[in-house]
């Protein structure tokens, strides 16, 4: 796991960092190759902004956060992502188990021919 983790507008400080990285290390879970995180902070005026990348093979999931409070921000953003790559997965292995209906095969396909039998 690669997270990189920029501060825009506020002091960087280690607590933030540990914090951001604990709680995105969750998603790796879910997630079935190593995953790169470029996370972004950001404060204006009073307003929290949190924004976070995950690329993971070649899947990409983002999501964006704005409170009052950085930690609570990071948590909402860790939840939005786990909800895109879960859903995302279940429509992965879904399409994979999902055998064509009869509506959709072939003629040939759906109708095999028997030779030689009455």
């Amino acid at each position: 796991m690669n997270v990189s983790i920029t501060f825009r507008h506020m002091d960087p400080t280690d607590s933030i960092k540990a914090y951001a990285t604990d709680k995105l290390s969750r998603v790796q879970k879910f997630l079935r190759q190593p995953m790169t995180v470029r996370v972004t902070l950001s404060l204006d005026k009073l307003e929290h902004s949190v924004e976070v990348q995950v690329q993971s093979g070649g899947q990409w999931y983002e999501a964006k956060e704005v409170s009052g409070d950085t930690y609570a921000s990071i948590d909402a953003v860790v939840d939005k992502l786990e909800r895109q790559i879960r859903h995302a997965k279940g429509v992965e292995s879904s399409r994979r188990r999902k055998e064509p209906d009869l509506r959709h095969a072939r003629t040939d396909e759906a109708l095999p021919m028997v030779v030689g039998e009455n």
